[in-house]
């Protein structure tokens, strides 16, 4: 790290005798011109001399104070590092909601803008409208962080201002364009909305997505040099020698690119989904019901539709993490940090089944819908079993008798299902089973009347139980070959899986046009407990953010920089999991009671609007704007 000392030694002593002796010659004024009988300016000129020799051959010691840079700060109570963590990990919440929020929020004003569906578009400036305090609530906790950066950790902050300064220059001015145009979308709203002005109004919205992009690239730029540094940067490699693209598109650098913009995209359907079910809950009119009904559906619909891909981008940034290093990787996976991962199965499980409830409960609103329901058992059993498989742990903990009786820390029974091979195989499986729910949902109240319908259905079929096939017997087979090998079988798991699903969402695209319906779906006629889902949702999404936030820091385990720069603070240490739990929950209470006033806003500035609307005329029982179509 760059640290920086001060000259000591006697070789300044010499320097400080002369200036002790010219000062002593200046203090003495008259006494001293009585005593010495020479006139003043010659003993002047003789001091300015001494003081000149001095200067010459000892210039450090009259020098400027040189500043002794120390390592790191403190924070009272909680310590400099629990600090930094929170701050961080709340800014990150946060910076997820707006920049994910964004990408629905365009597409959604644009297939209003070619379809001239207003409800597309009241729904997207509704989604714009959370972003405003949200965004104001990002730049503040980014501002914490960096302050508590500076003064906690101000060595390693000076380390990576030096590598990275112009991209850091880069990321304020994107930061200041990113804001410009968000603001100017918002308000600009209801005046650019008509004819050409609407295209640019639009365009706005790409914009805004390609700026919060573009910040979040650099921004992970960053934190991956911190844990895959260029495998040409060691310890003595001054800062100034780091090639700067190397540093900056590190090996971890897009795989962490690309799992964060689905997890962007999943948290961002979650906290509107909550949002829409705190609206739900509060509405006094049927009409409102119904729109917050129809909001919450897409909220669930871009969370679940975005988590079902989101394990293949896990799985690409733990391969790569793998290929950088293959302690790190057996560190995250093997090491201590092994429990971590039975956590994490059991909070997607959650996940899923959550949001297939709300699909199922769903159903009961949507006409036809009843000739699938005897089927969700079967999903359900389907779901439960595979959490049960990817929650169970390899190694037990155990007592010495207990060990003794087991013959080992395995199980005999619980260790076959605690491997990779059954866990890959599990969550693959969950994730078709959870695309069967979307693909029931959507025929629900259609029926497809092109000549190939039958055919066509019969396809869909064979398509998942083909990838079905191929994932259980990679599944099976990685238990008789070597772990090198088996690690290969989940590619050909992931691609059967992606492969059945565009097929078989093709399929349905082409089948379900021109489709008849069995009825309109009854927006707003969904029991209260449908809604709590959506909060379980928002909640367990959040909580599960911030253990994996504590995942890929703490593989560096006491490093702040991988095999670069060593931690040496007293906080070196990786914390243990029920200590880094503790730390996470006062995150995600500090995030959604932040979030529960940006909702309370939310409902405040939309009530004028209410209120003049009410006095103009009557409400009718589901107007044409917020009453979805039938189909939607």
């Amino acid at each position: 790290m760059c640290r920086r000392g001060s000259h000591g030694g006697g070789s300044s002593e010499p320097s400080r005798g002369f200036l002790q002796e010219a000062s002593v010659l200046l203090g003495k004024r008259g006494k001293s011109m009585k005593r010495w009988g020479r006139p003043i300016s010659l003993k002047l000129l003789g001091v300015m001399s001494l003081s000149a020799l001095a200067l010459h051959l000892w210039p450090e010691a009259i020098g400027a104070q040189e500043i002794t840079g120390r390592s790191y700060g403190d924070f009272p109570v909680v310590g400099g590092r629990v600090a930094v963590w929170v701050a961080a990990q709340v800014h990150l919440l946060f910076a997820a909601f707006v920049l994910g929020v964004p990408m629905f929020a365009v597409v959604a004003e644009g297939w209003g803008v070619f379809k001239g569906e207003a409800k597309y578009d009241k729904l997207a400036k509704e989604f714009t409208r959370l972003l405003l305090v949200a965004y104001s609530a990002t730049a503040i906790w980014g501002a914490i962080l960096s302050f508590l950066l500076i003064t906690i950790y101000p060595n390693l902050w000076i380390y990576l201002a030096e590598i990275f300064e112009v991209s850091m220059w880069v990321y304020v001015g994107l930061f200041f364009f990113e804001s410009f145009t968000l603001y100017l979308y918002y308000y600009g709203w209801d005046r650019w909305n008509r004819g050409r002005a609407k295209l640019g109004h639009l365009s706005l919205g790409i914009l805004l997505n390609v700026f919060g992009t573009a910040v979040m690239l650099i921004a992970n730029s960053w934190l991956t040099y911190m844990m895959s540094p260029p495998a040409d940067v060691g310890p003595d490699t001054a800062p100034a020698m780091v090639e700067t693209w190397s540093a900056f598109a590190n090996a971890t650098w897009m795989p962490i690119n690309v799992h964060r913009v689905l997890a962007n995209v999943v948290f961002g359907g979650a906290i509107v989904g909550a949002y829409a079910a705190y609206r739900f809950l509060l509405a006094k009119t049927d009409e409102e019901r119904a729109h917050y009904d129809w909001m919450g559906y897409i909220g669930n619909l871009i969370a679940i539709g975005a988590l079902i891909v989101l394990p293949f981008a896990g799985y690409y940034l733990g391969r790569e993490i793998y290929e950088f290093n293959q302690g790190m990787g057996v560190t995250m996976m093997g090491g201590f940090m092994s429990w971590l991962w039975i956590i994490q199965a059991f909070l997607i499980g959650v996940l899923f089944l959550a949001g297939n409830y709300y699909l199922w409960v769903g159903m009961g609103r949507i006409p036809g819908a009843e000739r699938f329901t005897p089927y969700t058992k079967y999903m359900l059993v389907v779901l439960i079993v595979g959490v049960i498989v990817w929650a169970t742990p390899h190694s037990m903990i155990a007592n010495r008798e207990e060990i003794a009786a087991m013959g080992g820390t395995s199980h005999p029974f619980l260790g076959v299902l605690g491997v990779m091979s059954a866990k890959n195989t599990a969550v693959n499986i969950m994730i078709l089973t959870t695309f069967l729910s979307f693909l029931l949902y959507g025929r629900a109240n259609n029926d497809a009347t092109v000549p190939w319908a039958a055919t066509g259905t019969w396809v869909q079929a064979a398509l998942f139980v083909i990838a079905a096939a191929i994932v259980i017997f990679f599944g099976v087979y990685g238990y008789f070959v070597s772990a090198v090998v088996r690690i290969g079988f989940s590619v050909y798991q992931v691609l059967a899986v992606l492969a059945a699903i565009f097929g078989v969402g093709l399929i349905h695209l082409f089948m379900m046009r021109g489709a008849t319906s069995r009825g309109a779906i009854r927006w707003g006629q969904m029991p209260p407990r449908s809604q709590y889902a959506l909060f379980i949702l928002a909640v367990t999404f959040t909580w599960l953010m911030g253990l994996m936030g504590f995942a890929r820091s703490g593989i560096r385990q006491h490093w702040h920089v991988w095999e670069v720069i060593r931690d040496t603070s007293e906080w070196a240490a990786t914390p243990a999991l029920g200590y880094a739990a503790w730390v996470i929950s006062a995150c995600v209470l500090i995030f959604f009671t932040l979030v529960a006033f940006i909702f309370w806003l939310g409902g405040l500035a939309e009530q004028p609007s209410v209120a003049k609307a009410a006095t103009t005329a009557p409400v009718s029982g589901g107007g044409p704007e917020l009453a979805p179509a039938a189909g939607d």
